[in-house]
């Protein structure tokens, strides 16, 4: 049996080696190291208690994390690897010139880890995460443009109370209107995820944005054109806004790291419910002072504003941004899936894959109702509960501060339970049950409310509990398939986006001959499906083709 002072030299060899040895009884020998964990302790860690320096039970060679520490911590691990779990009573050998361990002893996975895998100097951690940071640069613009694309789609939900007087539409024909802008938006959620994931999230998410300011700004004149090109027009707009999620999510699970990644985006997605407060808090002032078509034309020119800086200040990834420190960098690709753009995809994989429909079918029954209330909520205000078009748009904007607030505590604590040891799929499950139930509860009780101040209240806690979703399934793309989730991204909004389509035009079907009670047991019901489907099939384990 070699000695450890043999075998330490011996695997300094291997990892400058390209050869890699098949089989689990192996540790594989390759450029990129594969990390060793004993008991689910990583070797390379910088510090180990007392009993794991202790040599290997059952190894005559006394094997020990003291002599293979100093070799593994001179060699950067990075992602993806294999989990290699080490069992008690090991015996390893020398064969063929590789460090072996039979197969009873020793096991692998293709599991990705993201936990960090690299051994960082304690100067270069410290000054990644003190101070502010290139990523919370990238972060903020994804927010502002968020914030722009919920400001420019609810503007239409307080214009159209005057527009319907002025153009004489009936319900059918309001339903019809605010749902066109789902017809474009439709359109390009899968297109914009791959576009991202191929030539990165800074030129599509950047292109989105001035596309429906664009489309925004003409929206007055379309309108007095006619109705068909009115729908055009809010379709184009729709077009612009569809990259925008997966474009985001695209660019974000390159810079953000893994362990900061619920809070980001429920920070990211807090942009669309600040402007939804944004929209919905100046519409109604904008439209008394100088007419409906203004909100349209000042709304979308601060798109313009937004693309310059876009333009001059992001990168798509860590690595293509000049502007980023050199710890900062060595920390984000130390602790995120390392990747080039996507050449191509495993549609068949992707969709075959429990873990996929499973987020496919609780976007669809999450947005069932949350796109219910954003484009309905100021008509159910002034219609129910009789307010006029300045009390309507100042109540609608509560229940959107509510889910600003809510979507980052949720993003916090998500991130503390993984940080604490929580397993990732159980807060994901226990954010998003929240995300289902706590609407489903809140909007039943709408039905036995006739008080205005009862009825926002319930309308606010509703949508407070829905932003835990962040936390839940709109974080789970990541965790399943970091390579393509943009795609997956893509793939998931489009069934919301048909979600919203569906839900919006019924709706305005629905109120022809029933009521808004009618309207949220459609919502209720799809809520207690996703719950359903969501606790039954979702996962958080990295996907083999992701």
């Amino acid at each position: 049996m070699a000695h450890p002072t043999q075998l330490a030299p011996l695997v300094g060899r291997n990892l400058a080696s390209r050869q890699t040895t098949n089989g689990p009884s192996r540790i594989l020998a390759s450029h990129r190291f594969t990390t060793l964990r004993a008991h689910n302790v990583r070797f390379g860690r910088s510090s180990v208690s007392a009993k794991d320096r202790s040599a290997v039970p059952g190894t005559s060679a006394g094997l020990g994390l003291r002599t293979l520490l100093p070799v593994l911590s001179r060699n950067r691990v990075h992602q993806p690897q294999k989990r290699c779990v080490l069992h008690p009573n090991t015996k390893p050998t020398l064969r063929r010139g590789h460090l072996s361990i039979t197969a009873a002893s020793f096991t692998t996975t293709e599991e990705t880890i993201d936990k960090p895998t690299v051994v960082l100097p304690e100067e270069v951690v410290q000054e990644a995460t003190t101070g502010w940071q290139r990523r919370y640069v990238m972060i903020g613009l994804c927010f502002l443009a968020f914030l722009l694309c919920n400001m420019d789609r609810v503007n239409m939900s307080i214009a159209i109370i005057d527009m319907k007087d002025e153009f004489q539409w009936d319900s059918s024909t309001m339903g019809v209107v605010q749902s066109s802008f789902f017809w474009g938006y439709l359109l390009t959620q899968i297109l914009g995820g791959v576009l991202a994931d191929r030539v990165g999230g800074k030129t599509v998410l950047g292109f989105g944005v001035i596309w429906w300011s664009l489309a925004t700004a003409v929206t007055p004149l379309a309108a007095k054109d006619g109705l068909t090109t009115l729908l055009a027009a809010r379709a184009c707009m729709g077009i612009g806004e569809g990259v925008a999620m997966p474009a985001m999510n695209s660019m974000l699970s390159r810079w953000v790291p893994s362990m900061e990644r619920s809070r980001s985006l429920s920070l990211v997605y807090s942009g669309m419910y600040t402007g939804s407060i944004m929209g919905l808090a100046f519409s109604p002032h904008i439209i008394d002072w100088f007419d409906w078509p203004s909100v349209f034309y000042i709304f979308g020119s601060l798109g313009t504003v937004w693309f310059g800086y876009w333009v001059s200040t992001a990168a798509s990834t860590p690595l293509e941004d000049p502007k980023i420190t050199a710890a900062e960098r060595d920390y984000i690709v130390a602790n995120t899936v390392e990747r080039g753009p996507a050449t191509s995809i495993p549609w068949k994989e992707i969709m075959t894959s429990r873990a996929v429909w499973a987020i496919i079918v609780c976007h669809f029954c999450h947005n069932w109702g949350t796109f219910i209330l954003l484009t309905w909520m100021p008509t159910y205000y002034n219609q129910v509960l009789g307010m006029n078009m300045q009390e309507s748009g100042f109540y609608s904007v509560l229940p959107w501060i509510t889910m600003a607030l809510t979507a980052n505590v949720g993003g916090f604590a998500a991130d503390k339970l993984v940080e604490g040891g929580m397993p990732t799929i159980r807060v994901r499950k226990v954010m998003q049950t929240v995300g289902f139930m706590g609407p489903a509860f809140f909007l039943t009780q709408l039905a036995n409310i006739n008080s205005p101040g009862a009825a926002v209240a319930c309308m606010c806690a509703s949508q407070g509990l829905d932003a835990f979703s962040q936390s839940g399934l709109y974080s789970n793309h990541q965790d399943i398939g970091p390579k393509y989730s943009g795609v997956l991204l893509g793939i998931s909004n489009t069934a919301g986006v048909l979600a919203g389509v569906m839900g919006t035009y019924a709706t305005g079907r629905i109120l022809e001959n029933g009521t808004w009670d009618d309207v949220w047991a459609v919502a209720v019901a799809f809520y207690l499906m996703g719950t359903l489907v969501w606790n039954m099939f979702a996962t958080s384990e990295r996907q083999s083709w992701g």
